[in-house]
């Protein structure tokens, strides 16, 4: 597993402004079965080890199981509210696709857009659409 470049730096900065990171993750391949559950959790602890995050939420559902926690649902991000007495009106998702987008939305959350090509952003606008983790992060500490 590789980190883009910025990203523990970026996340630092988050840090270091006293912020509470909380990732949020679909992984439909465990449900699908090319994917197994125990890998997916030895990732996201390598991401604890590696980055300053303080929560990890993740929906191991795939869309036919009609679970509240999988993205575009806002059940993850409500969850994290509840369990970390988040207010999720002064919070931020970040993303890169429309599930996040629409996600975010539904919580009460500024929605902010790392662009990809496969974002497919034109079934939700974003609050703002940025070029990567570091500019988002520039942008949130300035808001």
């Amino acid at each position: 597993m590789r980190l883009l470049p910025g990203i523990p730096e970026a996340l630092a900065r988050l840090k270091a402004a006293d912020l509470f990171l909380v990732v949020v993750t679909n992984q439909p391949d465990v449900a699908r079965g090319t994917f197994e559950r125990v890998t997916v959790e030895r990732m996201h602890g390598l991401l604890r080890e590696m980055l300053p995050i303080d929560a990890i939420l993740c929906c191991y559902h795939d869309d036919a199981d009609d679970c509240a926690c999988r993205k575009p649902k806002p059940g993850m991000l409500q969850d994290a509210a509840e369990r970390y007495q988040l207010d999720l009106s002064r919070s931020f998702m970040i993303g890169d696709r429309w599930r996040d987008v629409f996600a975010g939305r539904n919580a009460g959350c500024t929605t902010v857009l790392l662009a990809r090509d496969y974002s497919a952003v034109d079934r939700h606008a974003p609050d703002y659409t940025v070029s990567d983790l570091p500019a988002a992060v520039t942008l949130m500490l300035d808001r």
